[in-house]
């Protein structure tokens, strides 16, 4: 059987718009990570492990709701919860691993397919840096599924940023991972748009020679990801924008989409 598994090399690009512009890059690398194969990589790699220390290193507690069991079962109840029913059709986790055991990820992206290949739902899955974790479950459009294209929007339920406020929404917009991986995500608050996220990469195999080309060329990533954040809060505040209160958590660390909101994809 083809492994679908593989390497992504690229960068992330944040801009905001409001009140001071502000905008920064930085190159990373994700795994994309079929959930039936990982064990099968953990045995096969010699720089890769599940839930113990490696080089790159996946652990299941990192996602979820940070029990440590398997993620397969607690994605197909928040699917079902939301009316999707995928059959034993894959869903593959894009995220940043553990380098040398550590690891932040500000959002990983389950791909959730139809067993015939059909892209049918997404779950973000964003984690704070006040260390809370929220899902955002939503469909995807019938008329997008086969060609794989994410057209999607949802209210924003996780306090992210102190530098962001609560009423905004969010617009998702890029394509199942294929030789290229692309997504866009755009917030927008009763102005219009604030600020926009945008991921690309290239594909590459998910190889023992391949993790230690992007390990050597991104030494240290995950902490270098973690000190950015708080580097680039430090040149917000410089510049003057004011921070927001942060309110209580979400009843419900999970969002769930009955329908993808087709009226947020024109604004």
């Amino acid at each position: 059987m083809t492994q679908t598994s593989a390497l992504y090399r690229g960068e992330v690009m944040h801009r905001r718009l409001r009140p001071k512009a502000h905008r920064l890059n930085y190159r990373v690398f994700w795994l994309l990570l079929d959930l039936a194969e990982i064990e099968g990589l953990d045995r096969r790699l010699r720089l890769f492990s599940r839930n113990r220390f490696n080089l790159i290193s996946f652990h299941d507690r990192d996602h979820g709701d940070g029990s440590g069991t398997m993620l397969r079962p607690q994605i197909e109840t928040c699917l079902g919860r939301a009316g999707i029913d995928i059959g034993e059709g894959p869903i593959r986790l894009l995220t940043m691993p553990r380098v040398l055991g550590y690891v932040f990820n500000p959002i990983s992206l389950y791909y959730c397919h139809h067993a015939d290949g059909r892209l049918a739902a997404m779950v973000y899955e964003v984690t704070s840096t006040f260390g809370v974790r929220h899902a955002y479950v939503i469909p995807v459009l019938e008329e997008d599924q086969a060609a794989g294209l994410i057209r999607q929007g949802a209210a924003k339920a996780l306090y992210v940023s102190p530098f962001m406020g609560m009423e905004m929404d969010y617009v998702f917009r890029g394509h199942a991972p294929g030789p290229r991986l692309d997504l866009t995500i755009d917030g927008l608050d009763a102005e219009g748009l604030l600020i926009t996220a945008a991921l690309s990469a290239e594909r590459r195999p998910l190889e023992d020679h391949d993790l230690w080309s992007a390990t050597v060329a991104l030494p240290l990533m995950t902490l270098k990801v973690m000190a950015a954040i708080h580097w680039e809060a430090l040149k917000l505040w410089i510049k003057g924008v004011r921070l927001t209160r942060q309110p209580q958590p979400a009843r419900e660390p999970v969002t769930i989409q009955h329908k993808a909101c087709e009226s947020r994809l024109t604004q």
